[in-house]
């Protein structure tokens, strides 16, 4: 079943007085299927960030949709979008975005308690979703109090809080170490084999290598993609190198 279909998107940005027209997303077509784990790698300046930002119904396209299970998310009244968000999208940040003057358990529960659900449904929720990411034992503690690694786990229970229909991950192990990011990546392939769809924007070739697909978009325009296929990480982390070195020479990928 397709969870996210987008097409034909398009995102101009104009300057004052109708100068210096940019085109952010020129064309971008593809589809997300249930389950999926798709990372999408570009350059900086390639688009990706904008084409986030258009999937998190932060920014809206100049042409084209984006529906999401259905939904075009276009149709989405202003007024509607927060909760829109909190009910259908999880998010996690390259900053963690977590509040130091809420305990993790706050922080994770914040989306429930800004649904208006009711106290025994949320503590029902965070248990087993804290002992899966491994982090029930910190509940407790402050963003502060709690390494990077923590945090961003703390970053991932909350994104899956809300049971979403589908994860958007900008950079997550961007401001990681390596043991941390290599930690995130297991949670990220446990939570996509437990069902999630997830899509993740990603300089990393490693953590890309954990996707199941990757899309390279180049110029405001998908331009290749990869299946994993049968391949394993190290494969696959072989495959994008190739992709992305013919991208810097400004060759097409094959």
């Amino acid at each position: 079943m397709t969870i996210l279909e987008v097409k034909e998107l398009k995102k101009t940005y104009t300057g004052r007085f109708g100068s210096n027209k940019v085109e952010a997303l020129k064309n971008v077509n593809f589809t997300v299927e249930e389950g999926e784990y798709v990372a999408i790698m570009g350059e900086s300046g390639s688009g990706k960030t904008t084409l986030l930002n258009i999937l998190a119904a932060l920014d809206k396209p100049s042409g084209g949709s984006v529906m999401l299970d259905g939904k075009d998310l276009s149709e989405v009244k202003d007024a509607a979008l927060a909760s829109f968000r909190r009910e259908n999208l999880g998010f996690v940040f390259q900053e963690f975005n977590l509040m130091d003057t809420f305990s993790l358990k706050d922080n994770i529960l914040l989306p429930l308690v800004l649904s208006g659900k009711k106290v025994a449904e949320m503590e029902e929720k965070i248990g087993p979703i804290a002992e899966s990411l491994g982090i029930a034992e910190i509940l407790e503690k402050y963003p502060y109090e709690v390494s990077g690694g923590q945090k961003q786990r703390a970053a991932a229970a909350r994104a899956l809080i809300t049971d979403p229909k589908l994860i958007l991950a900008d950079e997550p192990t961007g401001a990681l170490d390596s043991q941390s990011s290599a930690d995130l990546l297991r949670v990220f392939e446990k939570m996509n084999r437990a069902g999630q769809t997830i899509l993740m924007v990603t300089h990393s070739t490693d953590a890309a290598s954990h996707a199941n697909r990757v899309l390279f978009i180049r110029d405001g325009v998908v331009f290749h993609q990869i299946y994993r296929g049968d391949a394993s990480n190290e494969e696959l982390y072989q495959k994008i190198s190739d992709t992305l070195t013919m991208l810097r020479k400004g060759g097409e990928a094959r």
